[in-house]
């Protein structure tokens, strides 16, 4: 039975979704508020939390932060009245793997823990790389480091996701549509856009010129292709 961790400070909004979850086959962990909810994690490792982010005591945020920076690989889905689109990208730039607002479809709740889950299983079954070595770069998909020229790189974990989807490919076009697939799964929110920002992100950081890349290539009208040992 997968355990799904509730930090909601709201006692009826906690109610009902520790009770549709329940009825759904999942076991339920809550919290109603940062600092107890960052110890259950800590304490209960459960498979997945949905955390809201205006919380007493360590808010939603800094939950998040506290848990990627020790390495923490729990999938977190941030649930919140937070609606903003600057409020969004700062949620998956910190390590969030899916965000949604309030109010909330519960059926749509389930389908995105459910893709969730099925990412995770994927990621498990050997088919994506652990480890991505090229030219001068590094990286470490287990750890969520990377280093070039011996340096390191801050990637975020949505900047790790594309570039392991596009290693695991190597040599391969990986359309758009399969990024947003594989790396944001059930989720309105980003677009092909989305994809194309994180690209021009990664080229920045790990590509010795990114104006005239090597390594991470543009097919146009199509994808990317990630092409190493060049």
């Amino acid at each position: 039975m997968k355990r799904i961790l509730i930090i909601e400070d709201d006692v009826a909004i906690l109610r009902g979704l520790k009770d549709n979850l329940e009825y759904e086959g999942y076991g339920v962990l809550s919290a109603t508020d940062g600092e107890q909810g960052y110890a259950l994690i800590r304490e209960k490792k459960p498979d997945l939390v949905i955390l809201d982010l205006m919380l007493p005591r360590l808010g939603g945020y800094e939950v998040c932060r506290k848990v990627r920076a020790e390495g923490g690989n729990v999938p977190i889905l941030i649930l919140t009245a937070r609606g903003e689109e600057v409020d969004k990208v700062h949620g998956l730039n910190i390590g969030a793997d899916d965000y949604m607002t309030k109010p909330f479809s519960v059926k749509e709740l389930l389908a995105r823990i459910q893709a969730i889950f099925r990412r995770a299983a994927a990621s498990r079954t050997g088919t994506l790389p652990d480890e991505l070595r090229f030219h001068d770069v590094v990286v470490d998909f287990l750890r969520f480091e990377a280093s070039k020229s011996g340096r390191a790189l801050e990637l975020s974990r949505k900047e790790f996701g594309v570039l392991r989807l596009l290693a695991a490919r190597s040599g391969e076009v990986v359309t758009r549509d399969e990024l947003l697939d594989a790396v944001w799964g059930y989720d309105r929110f980003p677009t092909t856009r989305t994809v194309d920002n994180h690209v021009a992100l990664l080229r920045a950081k790990i590509e010795d010129d990114p104006a005239r890349p090597r390594f991470l290539l543009t097919i146009r009208g199509v994808g990317y292709k990630l092409v190493v040992g060049t």
